[in-house]
Order: structure tokens, then C-alpha cells, then sequence
């Protein structure tokens, strides 16, 4: 995955959090609209808008903490990974 790939989104600094998403999937839209709403700084990646190689090799670190490659997966400072949406779980991960 080249920096191109990548989106940053600024906000307060939460530890590095990481969100594969797809870009018509309705959960992650909404995990999106609440990382923006609590002012969290973030970095996504649109794994559907991806080709090739840079999409295989985003599909294999994503299947690194969701075996099932399902959209929306949140990963949090390296160890701490949020599956789906669920507000609660997210504000926890992030500490909000």
C-alpha cells in the first residue's frame, strides 16, 4: 500500500488508528461519520477502490486482524482491533 492509497483524516490524536473500509458499505460510512463527529485524527483506506497487487497485499494485512475480511475493521495502535460497527466497542478502543 503506497501513501496514495491512504486518507487522513485530522483530528485529535487517539494513538494510530486505522480503518479498512469499503467505499459503499453503509457501516463503514457510518464508523467514518463517527470517528469525524468525536474530532478523532485517523487514517482509512477504501479496500474496493483498490487493484492488483495493492489490493491483494491490503486484503492480506487486513485478514491479519479480521480473518474474515469484513468491512468496517478498526485497528488501534497496532494491537487493539474493532470489528464492525459498534459504537460503543469504538468509543472504548479509542478512549472516547
Amino acid at each position: 500500500m503506497t501513501p496514495s492509497d491512504i486518507v487522513h483524516v485530522d483530528g485529535a490524536d487517539a494513538g494510530r488508528v486505522f480503518l479498512y473500509a469499503l467505499s459503499t458499505c453503509v457501516w463503514c460510512k457510518r464508523t467514518k461519520r463517527l470517528l469525524d463527529s468525536l474530532g478523532i485524527g485517523y487514517d482509512y483506506v477504501d479496500v474496493d477502490t483498490l487493484t492488483g497487487d495493492t489490493k491483494n497485499e491490503v486484503t492480506t494485512s487486513l485478514r491479519q486482524w479480521n480473518p474474515a475480511a469484513s468491512y468496517p475493521t478498526i485497528v488501534i495502535n497496532d494491537k487493539d482491533c474493532v470489528i464492525g460497527f459498534d459504537e460503543d466497542k469504538i468509543r472504548e478502543a479509542i478512549g472516547k
